[in-house]
């Protein structure tokens, strides 16, 4: 299986970025943590201080399964200002690999890209981006062809989960769901 990118900046949401390791891995899907600090150590937008498995310039994304993205302030802003890692964006979408953002990512970071043109998404209330071509929903995940986005912190588990049911389909989905004691209707 392809290794999967969920990548952290200064300021990520902590809980969006490690329950979509923690359920992607047990679901046995290959996944690291990437920094695009300088270092490998990145803290998140409540003080929780993680080591990334790799540093940005570490990975080639050109065969990744996913390419995940966390939210938080100020860790959105600080994605989107590394250039390498829109233009690692950008490609994936171009040959139709699979992204997932959550919370302020969707708006902050894939919408500026046009990665969100044309799709259905969902975004932290009250951060859609006012661009033309996005159809913004209410619903906790939103599922677009490769494009998967979640609307914030409560809903990381479903997040994390549909990324997997993406992947290794939906029982595998329900049956880490069910050894978490989550619910399954995600």
């Amino acid at each position: 299986m392809k290794t999967s990118f969920i990548f952290l900046a200064d300021g990520f949401e902590e809980v969006e970025a490690l329950t979509s390791v923690d359920v992607m891995r047990r679901a046995g899907m290959p996944v690291m943590m990437v920094s695009i600090n300088p270092g490998p150590e990145v803290t998140g937008a409540h003080g929780v201080t993680v080591v990334a498995d790799s540093l940005f310039e570490d990975n080639d994304y050109s065969d990744a399964e996913w390419l995940v993205l966390p939210g938080g302030v100020p860790g959105a802003p600080n994605l989107a200002a590394h250039e390498a890692l829109c233009d690692a964006l950008a490609d994936q979408d171009d040959r139709g690999g699979k992204i997932a953002a959550i919370c302020a990512s969707p708006s902050v970071v894939l919408a500026p890209l046009g990665l969100l043109q044309g799709r259905r998404a969902v975004c932290y209330p009250g951060m859609e981006a006012a661009l033309e071509g996005i159809t913004w929903d209410k619903a906790p995940v939103a599922v677009d062809g490769h494009v998967v986005t979640g609307n914030g912190p409560a809903a990381a588990a479903p997040f994390a989960l549909t990324l997997v049911a993406q992947s290794l389909g939906r029982d595998k989905a329900v049956e880490v769901a069910n050894g978490m004691l989550l619910p399954t209707d995600f």
